[in-house]
Parts: C-alpha cells; structure tokens; sequence
C-alpha cells in the first residue's frame, strides 16, 4: 500500500518523465546519468523517476536556475525553454553531443591553437577563435587576439553559424541590424567582421565554429573562405576522431 507521500508524488517510467519535460527520451535519460534528474534502478534494471524531481526539473528549466552535470557549470547541456539567441530544432541533441565530447571548460590545446593559428594568417584577420556554445555561453577552446575566454552564448555570432550548412558572414556588424547593438560590436573586442564555418561532431551535430573576426568591414576572397572551411573540417575531423 503507498504511503500519503507515495501517493502525492507517484513514480514515472523514464518515458512519462520525457513527456512531461517534452524531450526525447534520449533526452530524458542522458539527463538521469548526469545526475541532472534524480533516479534509481528496480531490480529488473529499469530507470524510475519520482513526478517531484520531474517538477523541479521542469520548473528549473523555466527559470534558468542551475542544474548539476559532473564537474561541468551548470545548466550547460539543457536547452532553454525560450532563448534569447537563435537556436536549431534539434538543440536538445546538439547539447548532448557537446557534453559526450568533455571538451567544455579543458585547457588550451595546440592542435586547436594551430589552426586558430593558421586562421588568422590565411585570412589576414587579427582574430580567431574555436567556440563551442552550451545553453549559457560560448566558451573558447582556442583563441587568437580575443582576451575574454568566453561570452555569453546571447552575444555569440556563432549561435547563426550553427543553424547553417556552411558559411555564415557579416560585413559590418555596425550596419547590420542583428548585431549593431551587440556587447562584442560596441565594446572589446569591437567586432565589425565576422566569418565561421561550423565544427561539428562525428555525426554532424555542429557543436560551435571556427571563425575570424575583424575590427574593420571587410570580405574574404573565395580562396580565403575556402582555406577556413578546410580548417574548421580538420577541427570536425579531430573533435570526431576523439569521440
């Protein structure tokens, strides 16, 4: 016989919780193993979820509050229920992708700092960076004549680079309205161009982009664009590879 409090708040099959939350089933479950969502296995090996701790979940989503993933800032690989940034229809799996990789918040590494490196020189541009966007910021995984290691995802450009195929330009941030009034436009590091290709996972999850950036307006010749497209492949390549 259940208790008043068992009865007050009855267990859930992984499967009713993602109804409620309106995820994925995926979902649901990468959110148990990363402790995100309380839970506990009947003998029988199955997830089980009290409505309570879905209701939390539920409510901290809504308000953005923190959330517990491993070692890594919380909140990062839940998707908001209404950013204020663009974001693809498939966000929940982008996340996901980005937590598998464990890249988020690791040092500097030189194979990535060769090809923000490399970026900077091919295009003549004095900035470059590696990015990869959680559902908060866009942190650097690599970055060439920008201080800042990471901005809010809100602010980032490439929040447009991953809901493209390919390139994705800005001229003159100051003339385009999506970005006049941007932090990065109108304070350090004073962005006016903007150039990224996506990096993606080994399933094609773009997880954020390389791309170079400018104080001035300006545009990349076809050689210049294609040399950045081929780095950003190789970045796709490693990121894949370690996965």
């Amino acid at each position: 016989m259940n208790t008043p409090l068992e009865a007050n708040d009855p267990i859930l099959t992984t499967r009713e919780a993602a109804r409620l939350l309106g995820v994925a089933v995926s979902t649901a479950q990468t959110w148990i193993e990363s402790g995100a969502l309380p839970a506990w296995k009947t003998p029988g090996g199955h997830r089980r979820v009290r409505l309570s701790a879905v209701e939390r979940l539920v409510e901290q989503r809504r308000h953005g509050a923190p959330q517990a993933h491993d070692s890594l800032p919380s909140g990062e690989f839940l998707p908001l229920p209404a950013p204020h940034y663009p974001a693809p229809p498939y966000e929940a799996r982008r996340l996901e992708a980005l937590h598998a990789t464990r890249l988020l918040d690791t040092p500097q590494e030189e194979t990535f700092d060769r090809l923000t490196w490399l970026a900077t020189h091919v295009t003549d541009c004095p900035m470059a960076l590696l990015t990869l966007l959680s559902a908060q910021r866009q942190w650097f995984k690599s970055r060439v004549g920008v201080e800042a290691a990471e901005t809010p995802r809100e602010l980032a450009f490439c929040s447009h680079v991953i809901m493209e195929n390919g390139l994705f330009v800005v001229e003159d941030a100051a003339d385009d309205a999506r970005f006049a009034d941007n932090a990065l436009v109108t304070g350090a590091p004073h962005i006016r161009f903007y150039a990224g290709y996506p990096v993606r996972d080994a399933h094609g999850l773009p997880l954020g982009s390389l791309c170079v950036l400018d104080r001035e307006p300006r545009r990349l010749r076809e050689r210049e664009l294609r040399a950045l497209r081929e780095l950003a492949a190789i970045a796709s390549e490693e990121i894949a590879r370690r996965g």
